[in-house]
């Protein structure tokens, strides 16, 4: 059975919009090639003559013959980005946080993926265990790079253990094909405390050390550990000095892979350091922030941002300024807090006339080890900041709300959290600049 890809919209003045196809409208092929997904339909339509076979809604066919300039967009947009029905993770892992998640929440925060193409999309982490040989073949075709991939451990046996799958200790087979494609990937390495860590996590440094420098970068982050772990598998949270053992070996490594290959390849994620009590690394160690979606090197990034744009300020508004001044509020997660706060601190110094409170949030709705923001919810920012001062307004960082919409984890939204606590909510973007200039844009208010 043929896919039907349904247009959901054209843009104006692209070539779609002069062939006169409309919403609603089906593209059923292009050169009479059936179209799989997104990647398909962009390799196909890159030439500067092409078929498009296409399927009016009252059921008539055209064939559209297109003349156009190479790698030309047709200026289409469909109903499904991916143009394909998402991928189900077919794992069971033993760390996995969705297995972790409270029960009545909403369908989608309950849904695995492991789709190699939101890997080359949107940056997601794949296992490979959900790869086919087409799949390899398609992305090695059409170039698809990089491809972040979820090694875990590089141990076959101790994999299939961990993903609860038998066949992932031989799809790690399939990194080899990408390398030989010369597919440039990033990896992953979850770690779980008395599984992957320890001499495990040194044998799979030095076998992942092999692909370099196809694999670019690989980060080490710890098990993220809620409250809803009755019948999972029985996991502890590392320790600081636990932490800090980590950092050694990674560290160990990073000096060896520079002196060798020149970058450092191996990355301990920010949550290490701060548990363990130590500084982050400088910003030269973090080879350009290649896993910054993995929390490695968010809190350097924010800090260099942060005093870069600070002195900006200062420069022009002069040292200290008096002519800044109000009460303003911000939350947190503990992970960040302590950051939070000397930054708010600093702002202070600069401009007497600000007072900034700050709040650290425990994350009761999850469990106290989890000290993330992004997971954050509405109740718990209700409780926790009800009779508290929060001046004028109170910001938030913008990765604890749904990406694109007002709504936290738990579906309370922004209005409701305004409500509650009576004081307008203002959303801080992941950088340190915006840290700066969204203080400093509130007071102007």
């Amino acid at each position: 059975m043929k896919k039907e890809h349904i247009v959901k919209t054209v843009l104006p003045g692209s070539i779609a919009e002069e062939l006169e196809i409309e919403p609603g409208d089906k593209i059923l092929s292009i050169d009479n090639t059936e179209i799989e997904d997104i990647f398909d339909y962009q390799f196909l339509v890159q030439d500067t003559y092409i078929e498009v076979l296409v399927e009016k809604q009252d059921g008539e066919q055209w064939l559209l013959e297109v003349d156009k300039e190479y790698d030309e967009d047709l200026g289409i947009e469909f109903e499904n980005g991916l143009m394909d029905e998402y991928r189900h993770c077919h794992n069971k892992c033993v760390f996995c946080f969705i297995d972790q998640m409270p029960p009545g929440m909403r369908d989608t925060l309950y849904f695995k993926d492991d789709d190699s193409r939101l890997s080359f999309l949107q940056g997601n982490y794949v296992t490979l265990t959900n790869m086919s040989d087409h799949d390899i073949d398609r992305i090695c075709r059409y170039r698809l790079s990089p491809i972040n991939i979820s090694f875990q451990t590089m141990n076959p046996e101790l994999r299939c253990k961990m993903l609860n799958n038998r066949f992932a200790g031989e799809a790690l087979k399939k990194v080899d094909k990408l390398m030989e494609a010369d597919i440039h990937m990033n990896g992953q390495i979850v770690l779980c405390k008395g599984l992957n860590d320890g001499k495990e996590l040194e044998f799979s440094i030095r076998q992942l050390m092999k692909y370099i420098p196809n694999l670019e970068s690989v980060s080490v982050v710890p098990v993220g550990l809620s409250k809803y772990r009755e019948g999972l598998y029985p996991l502890e949270p590392f320790t600081g000095e636990e932490a800090g053992e980590v950092i050694d070996t990674i560290e160990r490594y990073q000096r060896e892979c520079y002196e060798k290959f020149g970058i450092h390849f191996v990355h301990a994620s920010d949550e290490w350091y701060i548990l363990a009590g130590r500084e982050m690394p400088e910003e030269e160690r973090y080879d350009g922030y290649l896993q910054l979606e993995n929390g490695v090197g968010m809190v350097r990034l924010m800090l260099n941002e942060f005093h870069e744009a600070l002195e900006r300020r200062q420069e022009e508004d002069g040292f200290p300024c008096m002519s800044k001044s109000g009460e303003l509020s911000m939350a947190t997660g503990l992970l960040a807090y302590p950051y939070i706060l000397r930054m708010a601190e600093e702002m202070t110094q600069v401009y007497p006339g600000l007072q900034i409170y700050v709040y650290p949030i425990v994350n009761y709705f999850f469990g106290e080890h989890i000290t993330v923001s992004g997971l954050i919810t509405g109740q718990d920012l209700m409780a926790q900041l009800k009779d508290k001062k929060l001046g004028s307004a109170l910001l938030l960082p913008e990765n604890i709300l749904r990406s694109g919409e007002d709504v936290f984890l738990d579906d309370l939204h922004v209005g409701d959290l305004e409500k509650a606590l009576q004081v307008p909510v203002n959303i801080v973007k992941s950088s340190g600049c915006e840290f700066v200039e969204t203080i400093l844009k509130t007071v102007e208010k």
